[in-house]
């Protein structure tokens, strides 16, 4: 079992920057491949970004590359996401993820197949 708890969120101006922080409970957490997701009102859940066990290998979604950077902290049990050049379309909950089935690699960009989530939190962007 893993327990996932963000942090960083809030009110930003265009153009700026906030980093995201996913603080994970439990001994297998550097055994599993960790996402981040986005939900903005009246829409579905998006994926943002992912990381593998080892923090090797990364996805991230075309909608932000060159913008967000997700890495990780296995000793901290922490998994974090650098958003810069945020513009108002950024604008979300963002949830991090735990899939436990991954591989070396990230084995997906789905997020029914992930099997841990966090509670979120609000980025808001502002024109």
């Amino acid at each position: 079992q893993v327990q996932l708890v963000e942090s960083g969120g809030g009110l930003v101006p265009a153009g700026g920057s906030l980093r995201l922080s996913c603080a994970a409970s439990g001994r297998t957490f550097s055994s599993y491949a960790m996402g981040w997701f986005r939900q903005a009102p009246g829409k579905e859940r998006e994926f943002v970004a992912a990381v593998s066990w080892s923090g090797g290998t990364t996805v991230t979604a075309d909608s932000v590359k060159g913008r967000f950077t997700i890495s990780r902290d296995n000793a901290k049990n922490t998994v974090c996401l650098q958003m810069n050049r945020l513009n108002p379309e950024d604008t979300a909950v963002y949830y991090c993820a735990a899939d436990r089935k991954s591989g070396v690699y990230v084995r997906t960009t789905r997020g029914d197949e992930y099997d841990y989530w966090g509670q979120g939190t609000q980025v808001t962007v502002s024109s």
